[in-house]
């Protein structure tokens, strides 16, 4: 930053600059889910690795080419929070266009791969995702709270886009894994809502805790989304995906997941808040895990 206030103007970003701009942590999430995705789909007993390895790939790139490119439409609010204030672009490491143009790039070469190497299903799933998440959901955010709802969809998509490239069609097991993992991100970004409320109010994003201060709305969204998402999460045992370790487990993490939403309704504090973030980023690889684990005949 110039002693003017205006941003200063990168003349060579470095590789790390870079590598934050496609928040590789939300990445390695969106891959481990495309992964499951493709393990359901893939019937056994057919080459897979080739595959599942450009299936990754294509979604890994897209995936990381549709965060710079949030980055680069979210530029303004992100100078304005805290916590986004230090990103390659608001802190000048990085200018807008060199992260517009490095994101197009990413989503390109994604997309291409997946259409070459894998199949044209999950080639425009890919690319359904990354309109829906920067067309809809990102200038939503700036207007109405019910952008979360608009946005789990395309959050929800990564397993889809595992399970077309191993199939090549989607078939009800597909459909369920969307459905927890569409259900499973309204208590996680709520109670992240509910942490940074102050933040999202300076730039002007209308999440619903800024919206409703008291948190009674916020809390209870959680609660019956968790609620909702425990007989969700059986489906694949009645699919016949997976077995009854399975079935029993899920029960297991639904009812802790559902009771740090109960305290938190209980307790609306940052605390508690934080603690529902915790248990969400505990229950997802968990019960992908068991899932896995108990797959009848693996």
């Amino acid at each position: 930053m110039e002693p003017n206030g205006s941003v200063r103007t990168p003349c060579f970003p470095g590789a790390r600059d870079f590598i934050e701009l496609t928040k590789p942590r939300i990445t390695w999430l969106i891959l481990a889910s495309t992964a499951v995705g493709y393990y359901f789909g893939h019937a056994g007993g057919t080459p897979w690795l080739r595959a599942l390895l450009a299936t990754l790939l294509g979604t890994g790139l897209v995936a990381s080419g549709t965060a710079a490119l949030n980055q680069w439409y979210e530029r303004d609010a992100d100078r304005k929070m805290r916590r986004t204030s230090q990103r390659p672009i608001p802190s000048g490491r990085v200018t807008a266009a060199q992260a517009f143009w490095f994101g197009a790039l990413l989503s390109v070469l994604g997309i291409g791969m997946l259409w070459l190497s894998v199949n044209g299903l999950a080639a425009g799933l890919c690319l359904l995702t990354e309109v829906l998440y920067l067309a809809a959901y990102t200038p939503l955010k700036q207007r109405t709270h019910l952008s979360t709802v608009v946005g789990a969809a395309p959050g929800a998509m990564p397993p889809l886009i595992g399970f077309a490239g191993a199939q090549g069609a989607l078939t009800p097991e597909a459909w369920i894994l969307f459905a927890m993992l569409f259900l499973w991100q309204f208590p996680h970004f709520l109670a992240i809502a509910w942490m940074y409320r102050e933040d999202y109010a300076r730039a002007g994003i209308r999440m619903l805790p800024v919206l409703q201060p008291s948190g009674e709305a916020t809390s209870l969204q959680m609660v019956l989304y968790s609620v909702a998402l425990i007989p969700v999460s059986l489906g694949p045992s009645l699919l016949g995906m997976t077995g009854k370790v399975y079935l029993i487990g899920a029960c297991v993490l639904g009812l802790l997941f559902l009771y740090s939403g109960i305290r938190a309704a209980a307790e609306r504090t940052i605390l508690r808040a934080r603690q529902v973030l915790l248990a969400s980023v505990v229950y997802l690889p968990l019960i992908f895990g068991l899932m896995v684990l108990d797959r009848p005949g693996w």
